[in-house]
């Protein structure tokens, strides 16, 4: 289980980036109830978890290095004054310290977690946990809950129809696209070969503890169902659309 956004906090030296502290609680600073939902859902797996320990401000773990939106400079409508210049052309130092600092370090704890079972011989189900604002700009979003996915449809499948059975709207690569090149499920599941999949689920069902709480046995149970299916638990190499070059199996 992994929360690439999970926390709003910002490590000592930074304050608040040059923005009101109020623009900490919104969606830009982290997902909102998602760190509850992959807490909960790893304690009804009985699987491990990492979690982002800073804001997506500070630097943003679900983009690969090369990803210009990697720090943000603007984010609904709210200027970051302190990212202005942090990028590999201007302030490159800065930039290499916190991708250094902050943003390796979380994704060599998946990569460890993932390694850990490789060596008991078990090929781990790969789970990120996201949310979603319930509207953006004059759009109200229909869905209560979303999957993303790039080409590997194992999990997608089985999971949007248990939802479906039981009444609600799921988004199919819905609010957002899970084709994007480098990203933490592409960096982690789809280059391995990995069965995963990208969680999403609007806001407003999980800011308080019950919603999180009911998110998180849902999703629980319906991922049980499905990592019993046949061919869940394989290596294979479903190749990617945002890039052409991985291999895909045989």
């Amino acid at each position: 289980m992994v929360c690439d956004h999970a926390s709003n906090a910002l490590p000592e030296g930074y304050g608040t980036l040059g923005l009101p502290p109020a623009e900490f609680q919104r969606h830009i600073a982290w997902d909102i109830g998602a760190a509850g939902v992959a807490r909960r859902m790893a304690a009804y797996l009985d699987c491990p978890a990492v979690l982002a320990r800073f804001s997506r401000l500070l630097v943003d773990l679900n983009r690969g290095e090369d990803d210009p939106t990697i720090v943000m400079k603007l984010s609904d409508g709210a200027v970051v004054p302190d990212n202005r210049d942090v990028d590999a052309d201007r302030d490159a130092a800065e930039f290499a310290h916190r991708i250094a600092a902050f943003h390796a370090p979380y994704h060599a704890a998946i990569e460890k977690a993932l390694a850990r079972a490789r060596d008991a011989d078990v090929v781990p189900i790969l789970v990120s946990v996201h949310s979603f604002t319930p509207r953006w700009r004059r759009f109200e979003r229909p869905w209560q809950t979303g999957l993303l996915w790039d080409r590997d449809d194992r999990l997608v499948g089985p999971l949007i129809d248990g939802l479906a059975e039981e009444g609600f709207t799921v988004g199919d690569n819905e609010p957002y696209t899970g084709r994007l090149k480098n990203d933490c499920m592409y960096r982690h599941g789809t280059v391995h070969g990995l069965p995963h999949i990208l969680i999403e689920i609007r806001q407003d069902l999980i800011e308080t503890a019950e919603g999180q709480g009911e998110w998180a046995a849902r999703y629980a149970r319906h991922l049980l169902a499905a990592a019993s299916l046949p061919g869940i638990r394989e290596i294979r190499h479903f190749g990617s659309h945002a890039d052409p070059s991985l291999p895909i199996s045989a």
